[in-house]
C-alpha cells in the first residue's frame, strides 16, 4: 500500500468525505450473524423523518458511535441498528402543509392519496437526518436501515396489536386524553409542550341548594365549569363536618349538583372545595369513576362549546370563557379574579392549547405488562445508568396508567379492527377480513384510526431485526447491549420497549440503558431559537470539522451534568486535532518502517515511561467507556495525547531521533516512537474517527481501515511505577526551572546553570538527576547541572522543590535585579489600579442586580484571574528582593 505524506495542514472536509466513502464501500459497518465473534448491539432512537439535526441528536449519537467503534476495537461484532420513524403527527402537519400551499387538502385528496402524497415525500425528503448522521461520522449498518412504516415493521405491529387485543390487553373505552383541536388526534404526554403563561384564578360561588350559604372554587378554565356534575371535599377536612347541604346549584346552568367527600382534594388549598368536571380532567375524571359520576361533555374536539353548554353552545372554548366570566359577574357569583402564572399544555407540532377531553379511544392495559418490565430492573437484568433514574423510572412504572395508542390522523399504521355493518360484531384480525364471522356481511368498516407512533417504535429492539420471524439476526444481537436515550423518553419509549421486549420475546430488549442529560448553551441555559442561543451542529461541523465536535460532545459528557456547549470549546479540541496532525507528520518524517515489536533492551528511560503510559491509559479509557464515563475517557485520551505524547515524549526523544552516530539506541526510539503513535490512534478512533483513519493509511505497516484494528493490550515491556515516578521527578525539575524563566522574564534562549542540594535521605534523586543531565539540560536549556548533598545555598539564585531535593537556579549574571524589581513593580500597579476598579463595580448593588449574569460571572472571574496573577508577582518580587540584599 502506497503512503502517502501528511499535508502540512489539516483539511477536516476533504478527510471526512473521502473517509466516510470508502468506510460504507468497504462494508465496515456490516455486522455478521454468522459470526463467531461476541455480539455487541444498539438499536438507535429513530429520529423523526421530518427530523434535522440538532444538538440532542448529535450528543446521542456520537455516544453510540463511539461505543460502537471501541467494541469493533475490541473484537466484537457490532450491529447499530438504524431506522427513522414515521412520526405520524408531525408528518401529517408536513404534508398538509405542503398540500396547502398547492391549493388542496387532504380531505380533497382522499385518505387512499394523500396516503400516497406521504409516500412520495417521504422518498424525497425523508432521508435528510441520515445524512446529517452520516456527517456526524455514525457508524450505523446502514444496509439494514428500518422505517416504522416499512413492510417488516408493520406486519409485527399488525401481530403485537391482535395479540394483545386477544389476550384481552387492549381495549376500546372513554377516557380522558390530550387533545389537539387543530390537529383533530389525542396526544401523547410527551407530544405536549408545557409553557408558563400569565392566567388567572376565577374564584366562584356555588349556592347550596338547601339555600343555606354557598361554598368558593376556585378554576383557571372557567369555561369548564359548565360540565360540573359535583363539588367534592375532603372526608377529613374540618371546615365541612357539620355541612348538611348535600348539593349545590351549578352556577349559569342552575340545576343541583352533589356534593361529595373525597381523599384527593388537597386540604391546604383555598377553601378546600375542588368542582369536579369528569369530561375535561384526568384528574377529576379519576374521581368522577369512583363516585359513578356522569360526564357532561361540553367542549367539542374542534375546540367549540357544545349543545351540552347550554347558551353558551358554539362558542369557541375562550370565547366562552369571557363569556362565562361576564355573565358570572352579572350574576354576583364571581368572588374575585387573581392573576396567576400556570403551566399551558401545547401541541408541539401546531402549538395549539392543549385541551384535556373525554374520547373514545383504543387502550393498552399497563399494569399487568408492567410488572416484569419493574421486576427486570429491581433484579438487575436491566440496569439504568445513572442510577438516579431508577427511581424516576420506578414511579412511574408503579403508578402506571393505561395507554391510548389510537390516534385521529390518516398516516400511520390503521388500527387492524373492522365493523360489521349489518351486526356490529368487531373483528380483530392479523388479514382483512372478507366477511363477517357471524353473519356473513362483506359489509365491513376498518376501524379510521391510526396507532400511536410510540407503540411501532415500542417494538423496535426486535422489529428491526425481523421479528415475527426468528431470524438469525434476531438470535444473534438480541437482548441488545445498551439503548443510549434522553431522559425525557424514559417513560415514553423505554418503558414501553421494556413492556413489549419481555412479553413478546420472553427477554429484556437490553442489558444497559444510559440515559445522558442535555445539550445547554455556555451559560447552561436551554437552547431554543426564541432566545436565539441555538448551536447548529451542522454549521459547527463545516467550521471546526466533525471530530473536534464530536470530542468536545465526548469531554463534557459527564454522568448526570448537562453538557455547556459553546464554539469556543470546539475551537479548542480543534486545537488538539491539529497538535495530532503536526505531532504524525513529525513522527513520519522519522518513522521511515513499521515495528513488530518494541527493542526493548536497547530503550532509554522516556521510552519507557512512555510505555507505561500508554498501556495505564488504554486500561483507563477502556474502563471509562465499559462504565459509560465518556468524558473521563476522553479526558485520558487528551492528556495522554496533548501532554505526555506531544508535549514531553515526542520533545525529549528529539535529540536521539537526529543523532544519527548511535544507530541502535535512534532503532530502539524509533520503534516505541511507532508503537506509540499507532496505539494512540486507536485510543483516538473512537472520539475522533476520520483524522485517526487519515494518519493511519500513512503509517507504514498498516493494513486496511484503522477500524480493523485491535484495542491496545499490555505492549512490553508494560505498566511500571517506578518508571513513572523517576519520569515525574525529571518532569518537575524541568518544569520548575521553565517556571522559575517565566516569572522572572528570563528568554527562552538564554542558558541557565543549575544546582542540586541533596538531603541526606535523598540520594536516590541525585543518581537519577545525574543520569538524565542530558535529558533535562535538552529540555530545560541548561548549560550545566551540579548535584551535591552539601553545597551552601547560593545568593543569587530561584528556588524550586522536587521532593528531598532543591534545585537552585542561578540567576547572577542572568538578570538585572533591580530593573526586573522595578518592571514588577509597575505591573503590580497598574493591575491594582485594574482590581479597584472590578471591586467597585461589583460593590455596586446596581450593577449586580440589573447586569445579565454572564456579565456579573464574567467580571467576577477576571478580577479572581487578575487577583491571583498580582499574589504571583508579589511572591516574586519579594523573591528578587531576597536575592538582591
Amino acid at each position: 500500500m502506497s503512503r502517502d505524506l501528511l499535508s502540512k495542514s489539516y483539511s477536516p472536509e476533504d478527510v471526512e468525505k473521502r473517509w466516510y466513502a470508502y468506510w460504507e464501500q468497504e462494508k465496515l459497518f456490516a455486522a455478521d450473524e454468522n459470526t463467531a465473534k461476541p455480539p455487541y448491539s444498539i438499536v438507535i432512537p429513530p429520529p423523526n423523518v421530518t427530523g434535522v439535526l440538532h444538538m440532542g441528536h448529535a450528543l446521542n449519537n456520537t455516544m453510540q458511535d463511539i461505543m460502537c467503534r471501541y467494541r469493533r476495537l475490541k473484537g466484537d461484532s457490532v450491529l447499530w441498528m438504524p431506522g427513522t420513524d414515521h412520526a405520524g403527527i408531525a408528518t401529517q402537519n408536513v404534508v398538509e402543509r405542503k398540500l396547502a400551499a398547492e391549493g388542496t387538502d387532504r380531505h380533497q385528496l382522499g385518505r387512499a392519496n394523500f396516503i400516497k402524497a406521504v409516500w412520495d415525500w417521504r422518498k424525497e425528503y425523508g432521508s435528510a437526518i441520515i445524512n446529517q448522521l452520516k456527517r456526524l461520522g455514525a457508524s450505523c449498518d446502514w444496509d439494514r436501515e428500518r422505517f416504522t412504516m416499512d413492510e417488516g415493521l408493520s406486519k409485527a405491529v399488525r401481530k403485537v396489536f391482535v395479540q394483545l387485543y386477544d389476550e384481552g390487553l387492549i381495549y376500546q373505552g372513554d377516557y380522558i386524553i390530550n387533545w389537539c383541536c387543530r390537529c383533530h388526534t389525542a396526544l401523547s404526554d410527551l407530544e405536549v409542550e408545557h409553557e408558563d403563561l400569565d392566567g388567572h384564578f376565577y374564584h366562584i360561588r356555588y349556592p347550596f341548594a338547601d339555600g343555606s350559604g354557598s361554598v368558593t372554587v376556585a378554576t383557571t378554565r372557567p369555561e369548564t365549569m359548565l360540565g360540573d356534575t359535583a363539588v367534592a371535599v375532603h372526608p377529613d377536612d374540618e371546615r365541612y363536618a357539620d355541612l348538611s347541604a348535600t348539593a349545590v346549584i351549578l352556577p349559569l346552568m342552575n340545576h343541583e349538583i352533589p356534593i361529595i367527600r373525597d381523599a384527593y382534594v388537597d386540604l391546604s388549598t383555598g377553601t378546600g372545595a375542588l368542582k369536579v368536571t369528569p369530561a375535561h380532567d384526568p384528574n377529576d375524571f379519576e374521581i368522577g369513576t369512583r363516585h359513578n359520576l356522569p360526564s357532561v361533555k361540553v367542549i367539542a374536539d374542534d375546540g367549540t362549546m357544545t349543545e351540552a353548554a347550554g347558551r353558551f353552545s358554539g362558542m369557541d372554548r375562550f370565547e366562552c370563557r369571557k363569556a362565562v366570566v361576564e355573565a358570572l359577574q352579572a350574576e354576583g357569583l364571581l368572588e374575585r379574579i387573581e392573576a396567576h402564572r400556570h403551566s399551558v399544555g401545547h401541541c408541539y407540532r401546531c402549538k395549539t392549547v392543549v385541551e384535556p377531553n373525554l374520547s373514545r379511544q383504543w387502550f393498552v392495559k399497563a399494569k399487568p405488562l408492567a410488572e416484569k418490565a419493574i421486576e427486570a430492573v429491581e433484579t438487575g437484568k436491566t440496569r439504568i445508568i445513572p442510577e438516579s433514574w431508577t427511581k424516576t423510572y420506578y414511579e412511574w412504572m408503579y403508578n402506571i396508567r393505561d395507554w391510548c395508542i389510537s390516534r385521529q390522523i390518516w398516516w400511520g399504521h390503521q388500527i387492524p379492527a373492522w365493523t360489521c355493518q349489518s351486526c356490529q360484531r368487531m373483528i380483530v384480525a392479523m388479514e382483512t377480513p372478507d366477511v363477517c364471522p357471524d353473519c356473513g356481511s362483506a359489509d365491513l368498516v376498518q376501524e379510521t384510526d391510526v396507532l400511536d407512533t410510540w407503540f411501532s417504535s415500542a417494538l423496535w429492539p426486535f422489529s428491526t431485526m425481523g421479528w415475527p420471524d426468528q431470524t438469525p439476526l434476531l438470535k444473534k444481537y438480541y437482548p441488545t447491549s445498551v439503548l443510549v436515550t434522553g431522559f425525557d423518553i424514559l417513560f415514553f419509549w423505554v418503558a414501553r420497549m421494556m413492556m413489549m421486549g419481555i412479553h413478546f420475546m420472553g427477554e429484556i430488549p437490553f442489558r444497559d440503558v444510559y440515559v445522558h442529560a442535555l445539550v445547554r448553551d455556555e451559560e447552561g441555559k436551554k437552547m431554543s431559537k426564541s432566545k436565539g442561543n441555538v448551536i447548529d451542529p451542522l454549521n459547527v461541523i463545516e467550521q471546526y470539522g466533525t471530530d473536534a465536535f464530536r470530542f468536545t460532545l465526548a469531554a463534557f459528557a459527564a454522568q448526570g451534568r448537562d453538557v455547556k456547549m459553546s464554539e469556543k470549546r470546539v475551537e479548542g479540541y480543534r486545537h488538539f486535532i491539529n497538535k495530532l496532525w503536526n505531532a504524525a507528520r513529525f513522527s513520519l518524517m522519522h518513522v521511515q518502517q513499521g515495528f513488530d515489536a518494541i527493542d526493548a533492551p536497547n530503550i532509554s528511560l522516556q521510552d519507557r515511561w512512555i510505555i507505561s503510559r500508554l498501556n495505564r491509559v488504554a486500561r483507563q479509557t477502556e474502563a471509562a467507556l465499559d462504565a459509560y464515563k465518556f468524558n473521563e475517557a476522553a479526558g485520558a485520551v487528551y492528556q495522554f495525547v496533548w501532554h505526555e505524547l506531544c508535549d514531553w515524549y515526542l520533545e525529549a526523544i528529539k535529540p536521539t531521533l537526529y543523532d544519527n552516530d548511535n544507530a541502535e539506541k535512534k532503532n530502539a526510539t524509533l520503534s516505541v516512537l511507532y508503537t506509540v503513535l499507532k496505539q494512540a490512534l486507536v485510543l483516538m478512533h473512537p472520539f475522533a474517527p476520520f483524522v485517526t483513519e487519515e494518519i493511519w493509511h500513512s503509517l507504514p505497516g498498516t493494513d486496511g481501515s484503522i477500524m480493523q484494528a485491535r484495542w491496545p493490550e499490555s505492549i512490553a515491556p508494560g505498566e511500571d511505577d517506578t518508571v513513572e515516578q523517576q519520569m515525574e521527578t525529571i518532569m518537575a525539575v524541568i518544569t520548575g526551572v521553565r517556571n522559575v524563566r517565566g516569572e522572572m522574564n528570563i528568554s527562552p534562549s538564554t542558558a541557565l546553570t543549575v544546582a542540586v542540594l541533596l538531603e541526606d535521605d535523598a540520594p536516590q534523586i541525585g543518581d537519577l538527576i545525574e543520569s538524565n543531565q542530558t535529558l533535562i539540560s535538552n529540555l530545560a536549556r541548561l548549560t550545566s547541572i551540579t548535584v551535591d548533598a552539601k553545597m551552601q545555598r547560593p545568593k543569587a539564585a530561584a528556588t524550586v522543590l522536587v521532593q528531598n531535593a532543591t534545585v537552585f537556579v542561578l540567576l547572577e549574571g542572568i538578570i538585572d535585579f533591580a530593573q526586573e524589581h522595578s518592571r514588577l513593580e509597575k505591573e503590580i500597579g497598574k493591575l491594582s489600579k485594574e482590581l479597584a476598579g472590578m471591586s467597585k463595580k461589583l460593590g455596586n448593588e446596581d450593577f449586580l442586580r440589573k447586569a445579565p449574569p454572564a456579565v456579573v460571572d464574567g467580571v467576577k472571574e477576571k478580577h479572581a484571574t487578575m487577583l491571583e496573577k498580582k499574589h504571583a508577582l508579589e511572591a516574586t518580587q519579594a523573591r528578587i528582593k531576597e536575592m538582591m540584599e
